[in-house]
């Protein structure tokens, strides 16, 4: 009796960040979300505290069943 030992190679996969990024109110300076988190509190470089996120242009239509 052979006992064969199998190694099966497990794929790892890497876990998606999606990189977010938000504007300042103020300024308008877009700034992602790994820098945010980065900073000791969430300020602009204007300081002021308050963001936006930033979307994509397009809009995605669904068609109504």
């Amino acid at each position: 009796m052979v006992e064969e030992n199998i190694e099966e190679e497990v794929e790892e996969t890497p876990v998606e960040t999606f990189e977010v990024h938000y504007s300042c109110l103020r300024c308008a300076t877009s700034v992602s979300n790994t820098e945010l988190s980065r900073l000791p509190e969430i300020k602009c470089i204007c300081g002021f505290r308050v963001f936006t996120k930033d979307r994509p242009p397009v809009v995605k239509t669904i068609k109504a069943i």
